[in-house]
């Protein structure tokens, strides 16, 4: 039998075990005498039922003397008192918890954590605990338990893991999820000796290639071959397009063509192209004309469409493409952050313009830049192109996890953004932060709690307000911009954290895609020495209408998720809008068609027979012709059901602010159920009229 002397701040509490089953329970006090020191008020119990009873403290002694004696912590009076009765013992390390509740746990490296000042608990009370302090924070999703208990098992510290799910506690160190290592970077080849033209060396100001550009080199950049080139942010992707778009202009093979998604990209990039190689070339901008004509809509820029270099976003190119317009003598076709191809909105139609542009400029080399592709290899297969792959990222990534209510995320933020921003890199530069969200009314809330140095930014805002904040950004005059997604495609601010303050993007979650190209906008190699991204994710949180996920299980998902092929699948909606984009360009020829949508990398819907009995489109001797209506959905990217819709809508209202309502209030999938369900229900109602019409009167 074993006998655990266990000392209190009252009295003695003794343990009597027989294998693994607490036999007797005793507790007892011990005074000093003349004659030592001895025990008093001895009292035992047997088993966990009934109570205690006063025992002769000889019968301690005895029992004593049958057993091994362990003490669970040094105490000189008890160990006296065990000295002058010449009785053995040693000291054991027990769960204090545990021992609360009549169990004896002995610890030991495997199961031993930390808990409160210097104490050692188990790891199944530690567990207990851990659950027990997280009550407070509503219902966390089982992914999010199981997050916290790798953790207790990483930490072996219950305050350590309690520090990323309580602001008072936190030390960001303790919420470190992972980190992406950044790799030496490798020998290159020196910008001279490569076959470029000695004025395009003079004027780029590169002197080395980076490993990816290496990469492009090989696998036949200067060659025309076209590649699809996948690497981390700042890796040197643009350059690789630089490279050959110039080489093929200088030597007389034609423009180049830059495309990106947004407005604001498109203006950095036109911007650093013009001072770069302005003397070699004329550069200009197409963004699409604006339908609302505000003062300062537009920034004054060179906007000719035969300049030597043209930096254009998607739609600008895409539109001038619907009205029946050509772009002559392009030899180079750049599109940066390919990866839009999985948008949920916009995807068909980058899709549909890759393949118009594949059709129109066919000896053009493609190249297809991304820093997040899913299987990258089985894309490259579907553009008909080389893959340049390059996984290592230059600067090393931690990615923080915390668990946070609602209403601490933005003190949280606060105090991160103004950690971040005393922190100055080896090149000498300011630590700032970009903080995601998901709605505009939220960048302005957080922009004016955390104070002053913090801008909202986002597509809300006049060309004005947003160059003023980027110019600042870039300048270090800002802390942290506030944003909505829009960042994320690829503006370039030098930003060495990232903070998640929402998982939402407007009415969806995020992707693993999207949560990965937001990521990777931290550390820039020319700035910083670590990129951060941090996660606040609020346990039970769902601003998701019909989503059974919780914020918390999606940020699991997010950093443990795999992107998944490019594989698009377009709806009627969106087949159709491809289908007359496609028509007008190749002038309705049925072969013409038929090989564009060969180039799509996505999965359409055969609408030919739909829009001929919608009399939208006739066919003749091979060639489709586009009614009045068909090159209205063309030039305003819209499909059929859209359409229906708007013609129902004219038809009904005289207002044209009221067709807008409608339109902008309900998606056109709502809209559709809604006519059935009133449809439905005036037949209903119907149905009532006549069975009154039958009803008998007295």
């Amino acid at each position: 039998m074993k006998a655990i002397i266990q000392p209190t701040k009252k009295y003695y509490r003794i343990l009597y075990i027989d294998t693994h089953h607490i036999r007797i329970t005793g507790m007892l006090d011990l005074v000093d005498t003349p004659k030592g020191i001895r025990p008093v008020k001895y009292r035992i119990r047997h088993s966990k039922s009934g109570g205690y009873r006063n025992t002769p403290s000889k019968d301690l002694i005895t029992h004593l003397r049958r057993s091994r004696v362990y003490l669970t912590a040094k105490n000189k009076p008890f160990e006296s008192f065990l000295h002058d009765l010449q009785i053995q013992f040693s000291y054991v390390s027990l769960c204090r918890f545990c021992l609360m509740d009549d169990r004896v746990t002995e610890l030991d490296k495997k199961n031993t954590v930390g808990f409160g000042d210097g104490e050692q608990i188990c790891m199944d009370c530690a567990r207990k605990e851990l659950r027990r302090e997280l009550v407070h924070m509503g219902r966390l999703g089982r992914s999010a338990l199981s997050h916290l208990d790798e953790l207790l098992e990483k930490y072996r510290s219950v305050d350590r893991v309690l520090a990323t799910i309580e602001p008072d506690r936190l030390t960001v160190g303790h919420t470190l999820y992972d980190r992406l290592e950044a790799h030496p970077v490798l020998q290159t080849a020196g910008i001279e000796e490569l076959p470029f033209p000695h004025e395009f060396v003079e004027a780029c100001g590169v002197e080395s290639l980076m490993p990816v550009q290496q990469l492009a080199v090989e696998a036949g950049l200067l060659y025309g071959k076209d590649l699809l080139v996948v690497s981390a942010t700042a890796s040197g992707k643009t350059f690789i397009g630089e490279m050959a778009g110039l080489k093929n202009f200088l030597e007389k093979r034609g423009r180049v063509l830059f495309l990106v998604p947004l407005v604001a990209l498109a203006y950095q990039k036109y911007e650093r192209f013009s001072q770069k190689y302005g003397h070699l070339a004329e550069v200009s901008i197409i963004t699409g004309a604006s339908r609302i004509q505000v003062r300062d809509s537009r920034r004054p820029a060179n906007r000719s469409r035969n300049a030597g270099i043209l930096v254009a976003t998607y739609e600008g190119i895409d539109h001038l493409m619907r009205m029946g317009e050509t772009l002559p003598n392009i030899g180079t076709v750049i599109i940066d952050e390919v990866q839009m191809l999985e948008d949920r909105d916009r995807g068909h139609r980058v899709d549909g313009l890759i393949a118009r542009l594949k059709f129109s400029s066919s000896k053009a080399q493609f190249l297809y830049l991304s820093a997040t592709i899913g299987h990258p290899k089985l894309l490259a297969g579907k553009l008909d192109c080389r893959l340049v792959r390059y996984d290592d990222r230059p600067v090393s990534l931690e990615r923080y996890l915390i668990f946070s209510e609602r209403e601490q995320k933005i003190p949280t933020e606060r105090a991160m953004v103004a950690e971040e921003y005393n922190r100055v890199s080896s090149k000498g530069y300011h630590g700032q932060t970009i903080i995601f969200t998901n709605s505009r009314a939220r960048c302005h809330i957080i922009a004016e709690k955390i104070g002053d140095g913090v801008a909202p930014y986002h597509a809300g805002l006049t060309q004005a307000e947003r160059r003023q904040v980027e110019e600042k950004f870039e300048k270090g005059q800002l802390r942290a911009v506030v944003t909505t997604a829009a960042l994320a495609a690829g503006v370039d601010f030098p930003a060495s954290q990232v903070i998640f303050d929402s998982l939402a993007m407007g009415i969806e979650w995020l992707t693993v895609q999207e949560f990965y190209q937001m990521s990777g906008r931290a550390g820039r190699p020319d700035f910083h020495d670590l990129g951060k991204v941090i996660i606040l994710a609020e346990p039970g949180g769902c601003y998701i209408r019909g989503s059974r996920l919780t914020e918390e299980e999606v940020a699991m998902g997010l950093l443990k998720g795999e992107m998944g092929e490019v594989a698009p699948q377009y709806n009627l909606e969106q087949s159709s809008e491809l289908y007359v984009a496609n028509a007008v360009i190749c002038k309705g020829n049925e072969n013409s068609i038929e090989k564009i949508e060969g180039y799509l990398v996505g999965e359409y819907e055969p609408v030919e027979d739909l829009l001929l009995d919608k009399n939208l489109i006739t066919r003749e001797n091979g060639v489709i012709h586009l009614t009045s209506l068909a090159k209205v959905m063309a030039e305003h990217f819209i499909g059929v059901e859209r359409l229906s819709r708007i013609t129902r809508l004219v038809n009904e209202m005289k207002d044209p602010l009221d067709i807008l309502a409608d339109l902008e209030c309900a998606s056109d999938e709502e809209a559709a159920r809604e006519k059935v369900r009133k449809e439905n229900k005036k037949d209903e109602k119907t149905k009532k009229k006549k069975k009154r019409r039958g009803r008998r009167t007295k």
